[in-house]
């Protein structure tokens, strides 16, 4: 924008530099011309009652006398055929002015001044003054330079100027985009700077001012959503006294998990977008440990339920509830949405540049055609889980996918990101030419 205003700025003031000193410099010219024409003109009428008066040798020295301190020979021809003067050949323009006419002519290399004297025995004598091109143009040059330098001057003011305009109408609008790139990026304490022209200073108020209410809708879904959550508490606790109450000690667990995921949630509720979500964990271990929670229920409905995780370490970068929720939002959907006796596979492998894939696929009846969307669900449920999932991923530096399994049914296939200074997959370790490792390198 800033180079625009003073390209549009050059390009006018250039247009009125030429329209005002083009014409100037002409001006200019014609001025000096008709001064040095003016002056030949003056010169000539001088010698005039000389011509008259003195006689021919007298004549002759005075003419002499003005040719030797003049730029512009001066030349007398008498009725008689006598040149006196500077040597010049009888033209056309001198048989006229012989007649009693007074004018200036061009001819080649200058402008002639003619006067005709009458009152003399013979007839009319003709003073003829020369004036050069060189006379004509006398001091042009000098007069154009001066015209362009003080143009050349104007055009860089003026563009000193437009820089100075562009840059007190661009400072404030980078101000305000600058502090729209750091509400994009989640720091909701960003303000623009009010300054600047009107507009631009409307601009930036609205911004400061969406940004209050941004922050002020944010604090009060965080408020509700913790406040909701905490009131699970109180039937949480009076289920977790019945548990206790009939020594179960896997619901017992249960409870207590699920106390834990509503402390989370609140926690979550309550912290700043950007703010740290917990150390990385081992995507093996986790997936492992919420398979084994699982196994019994796939037992229970006579469902072949296929682990596969890697021997090592799978880090990623999202922390070891994160993860342990998006395992159970997965394996969940898989047992309430697809019928009993459908298998399933849950695997974990290595990604390349650090980080893990975790791929949950069944061998039910696949997605409804048309896909998911966020909230929406035609089995009972809130629709939610699998944006769970995507938000854990897309957190971590991954992405989700959903595609069909090679039976039919539904597939999952998360790419979770690894830690900072992660590089990939650790070397598998070979036996008998077959890798420890169960899981492939990809999805």
């Amino acid at each position: 924008m800033r180079l625009r205003i003073v390209a549009v700025v050059v390009a006018t003031s250039s247009l009125v530099l030429v329209s005002f000193l083009l014409p100037l410099a002409l001006v200019l010219r014609t001025l000096a011309a008709d001064r040095a024409v003016s002056a030949a003109m003056a010169q000539t009428q001088s010698l005039a009652p000389l011509v008259t008066s003195l006689p021919a040798r007298s004549l002759r020295l005075t003419v002499a006398q003005v040719n030797a301190g003049s730029s512009t020979p001066v030349t007398v021809f008498l009725p008689d055929g006598t040149v006196i003067g500077s040597p010049a050949a009888t033209s056309p323009s001198i048989e006229l002015a012989k007649h009693g006419a007074s004018f200036s002519t061009a001819v080649a290399g200058g402008v002639e001044v003619l006067v005709a004297v009458d009152g003399l025995p013979g007839g009319t004598a003709v003073i003829r003054s020369f004036v050069p091109d060189t006379e004509l143009h006398h001091g042009v040059a000098r007069a154009w330079l001066l015209l362009l330098a003080v143009g050349a001057f104007l055009l860089v003011l003026s563009v000193v100027v437009a820089d100075q305009l562009a840059r007190s109408l661009v400072r404030p609008l980078i101000a305000v985009a600058q502090a729209a790139e750091r509400l994009a990026a989640g720091d909701l304490s960003a303000r623009a700077a009010v300054a600047g022209p009107p507009e631009v200073r409307l601009a930036g108020t609205g911004l400061n001012r969406l940004a209050m209410r941004i922050g002020d809708l944010l604090a009060r879904e965080r408020e509700s959503v913790a406040d909701l959550s905490h009131r699970l508490r109180t039937p949480l606790t009076a289920l977790r006294i019945d548990a206790e109450s009939l020594r179960d000690i896997r619901l017992i667990d249960d409870v207590a998990m699920m106390e834990r995921t509503v402390s989370e949630i609140i926690r979550e509720a309550r912290h700043q977008r950007g703010e740290a979500r917990g150390m990385p964990c081992d995507a093996s271990q986790v997936i492992a440990e919420r398979a084994a929670f699982w196994r019994p229920l796939a037992e229970d409905q006579e469902r072949q339920m296929r682990v596969s995780v890697p021997p090592d370490r799978a880090l990623v970068q999202a922390s070891r509830d994160d993860l342990a929720a998006c395992a159970d939002v997965l394996l969940e959907n898989v047992f309430t949405h697809t019928p009993e006796g459908a298998g399933l596979t849950v695997r974990v492998s290595h990604r390349a540049g650090g980080g893990a894939w975790l791929v949950v696929s069944d061998d039910g009846p696949g997605f409804p055609p048309g896909g998911l969307r966020r909230g929406v669900s035609g089995a009972g449920s809130t629709g939610l889980g699998l944006d769970i999932a995507r938000r854990v991923a897309e957190e971590s530096g991954g992405t989700l996918a959903i595609g069909q399994s090679p039976s039919g049914g539904g597939r999952v296939a998360l790419s979770l990101g690894g830690p900072p200074g992660s590089d990939g997959p650790p070397r598998r370790r070979f036996t008998r030419g077959l890798p420890r490792t169960a899981a492939g390198p990809g999805p």
